[in-house]
C-alpha cells in the first residue's frame, strides 16, 4: 500500500494537474482534500485539454476512483458543468466519482457576500469571487452551513434555508440596500434538484478511504492551490480559506498523517501569484520586460478566472518554507522550458528585511511586503528544450539550473517538465 500526496510549494498554479495525471497510472484512487471552484487544474492529454476546478484530475481516467473529500466546498452548478464537459469529450462519470456527504455547499448568497467584501475598500484581498471564503466561514460558524448530504432531503433543506436566509438577506441588505435577496422555496427547489443529480455519487468517503487502505490500495492525494496560500502557514491574510498543505489531508479526508509515505512538492522554475499580496521576487519591469515575457511564453493566466498572473524569479526562501511544513520527500520542476533564451537567471536565496539579512519566510504579510530579495545569478541557456526527453538532452545551463534548485532546497529533483503534454517530461536518474 502506498499513499502519495502531490502538493504545490508556491502560490498555486504550479502545474500540479500534469503530475497527478502521470501518477494516476500507478494509483487506484485520486483524492481532492481542500478548496473549491477557485482551484484550476489543467491536463493536456493528446489533442485534448481539460480544465477542472472541483473534480479531481484522476476523473479523466474512468478506471481510477476519484474522490472529493469532506474538506472541499462544492458549488453544484459548476460541478455539473465540469461533468458535462467531460461527457462531451467521451468521458463518463459513474461510480468512479465519489463525493463526501460531509462536504459543504456553496450557495448564491455566498457569492453575493464575497462581492460586498471584495468591493469594500480595505477589505478586499483579490479573491476569485466564487463564494469560497463565505462558505468556509459558515462551515466554521456551524449555524448557517449546509452539507451535500442535506441536499437529498428536500423538506429539511427548505426549512434550513428559511432559517439561514432570514439572517443572510438581512446581512446583505445591511451592507448594500440594493443587494440581491433570495427566496428559500426557490433556492431549495434548485438545490434539491442538484441533490438528486449528486445522490448516486454521495457517500461516507472517510469510511471508503479507510476500506481502501485496508485493502492495500494505492491512494493519491491532490492538493488544491499552493502552500503559500495555506490559511495557517501562508502569506496571511492574502491566502485561501483552507489548508492547502499536507496538513489538510487529515482534516479534509479523515486519513491520519502516518499513512502518507511520499510527498511530492511541485515547483515552477520561476514564481507566479494571482491576486493581491506580497511577492518579493515579482518582476515589475513593464510591458516589454522579463515579467511580461514569462507571462506570455508560460501562458500565465488563471485557469478559473483568466486573470493574468504576476510573474517573478524563483524564490528559494519561500519554497524552502513550503517544503519544510509539508515534509516534502522530492521535488518536481515544472515549466523549465519557459526560461529558455532569457539570458542570466536569478534565484532568491535570502531576503533583506529592514537592513537585516534573513533566510526564513516571515509570518507577517507586512514584513514580507518589505522584504527585498537577495539574488544568486545563474547562467541560462539559449536553445529551446521542449523536445528534450532525458537529462542528456537538456543544455548544460538548464541542467545546472535545475540542480541548483535541488541543492538549495536539499531535496532530490525527480521530474522535470518541459511542456504541457505528458510526453514532455524528463524523469531524472534518481527517479
Amino acid at each position: 500500500m502506498a499513499c502519495t500526496c502531490v502538493v504545490g510549494l508556491q502560490w498555486g498554479d504550479e502545474a500540479k494537474g500534469k503530475v497527478v495525471d502521470i501518477l494516476t497510472d500507478t494509483h487506484d484512487l485520486v483524492v481532492r482534500y481542500n478548496g473549491g471552484p477557485n482551484a484550476g487544474h489543467t491536463v493536456v492529454a493528446g489533442n485534448k485539454t481539460f480544465k477542472l476546478s472541483i473534480l479531481p484530475t484522476g476523473v479523466i481516467k474512468p478506471k481510477v476512483k476519484s474522490v472529493i473529500g469532506n474538506g472541499v466546498v462544492i458549488f453544484p452548478a459548476r460541478l455539473r458543468e465540469e461533468i458535462a464537459q467531460l461527457q462531451k469529450n467521451g468521458i463518463e462519470t459513474g461510480d468512479n466519482l465519489v463525493i463526501s456527504d460531509r462536504a459543504h455547499v456553496i450557495f448564491p448568497y455566498h457569492l453575493e457576500q464575497e462581492k460586498i467584501t471584495e468591493s469594500n475598500e480595505g477589505t478586499g484581498i483579490g479573491t476569485t469571487g466564487r463564494g469560497i471564503g463565505p462558505c468556509y466561514q459558515d462551515k466554521v460558524g456551524r449555524v448557517h452551513a449546509i452539507r451535500t448530504g442535506e441536499l437529498v432531503r428536500p423538506i429539511h433543506l427548505e426549512e434550513r434555508l428559511r432559517q439561514i436566509l432570514d439572517f443572510k438577506n438581512r446581512l446583505l441588505r445591511g451592507f448594500n440596500p440594493n443587494a440581491v435577496q433570495f427566496d428559500a422555496r426557490e433556492l431549495a427547489k434548485e438545490y434539491a434538484e442538484h441533490g438528486e443529480f449528486l445522490k448516486p455519487h454521495l457517500a461516507d468517503t472517510t469510511r471508503l478511504l479507510h476500506e481502501a487502505l485496508a485493502a492495500g490500495k494505492n491512494i493519491l492525494f491532490e492538493g488544491a492551490q499552493g502552500s503559500l496560500l495555506d490559511v495557517d502557514h501562508g502569506s496571511y491574510p492574502f491566502v485561501t480559506s483552507s489548508n492547502s498543505t499536507t496538513a489538510g489531508i487529515a482534516s479534509g479526508t479523515g486519513i491520519p498523517p502516518r499513512h502518507i509515505n511520499r510527498v511530492i512538492g511541485i515547483l515552477k522554475a520561476y514564481t507566479t501569484r494571482v491576486g493581491k499580496g506580497p511577492f518579493p521576487t515579482e518582476l515589475n519591469d513593464g510591458p516589454e520586460g522579463l515579467g511580461e515575457r514569462i507571462r506570455k511564453v508560460g501562458r500565465e493566466y488563471g485557469t478559473v478566472t483568466g486573470r493574468p498572473r504576476r510573474c517573478g524569479w524563483f524564490d528559494a526562501v519561500a519554497a524552502a518554507h513550503s517544503a519544510q511544513i509539508n515534509g516534502v520527500d522530492e521535488i518536481t520542476i515544472m515549466l523549465l522550458d519557459v526560461l529558455s533564451g532569457l539570458g542570466k537567471l536569478k534565484i532568491a536565496t535570502a531576503y533583506e528585511l529592514d537592513g537585516e539579512r534573513i533566510k526564513h519566510f516571515p509570518t507577517d504579510a507586512g514584513e514580507l511586503q518589505r522584504c527585498q530579495p537577495v539574488y544568486e545569478t545563474v547562467e541560462g541557456w539559449s536553445e529551446p528544450i521542449e523536445d528534450a526527453r532525458k537529462l542528456a538532452d537538456l543544455p548544460l545551463g538548464a541542467r545546472k539550473y535545475a540542480d541548483r534548485i535541488g541543492e538549495i532546497l536539499q531535496l532530490p529533483v525527480k521530474l522535470i517538465s518541459v511542456g504541457p503534454d505528458r510526453v514532455q517530461t524528463i524523469f531524472t536518474v534518481q527517479g
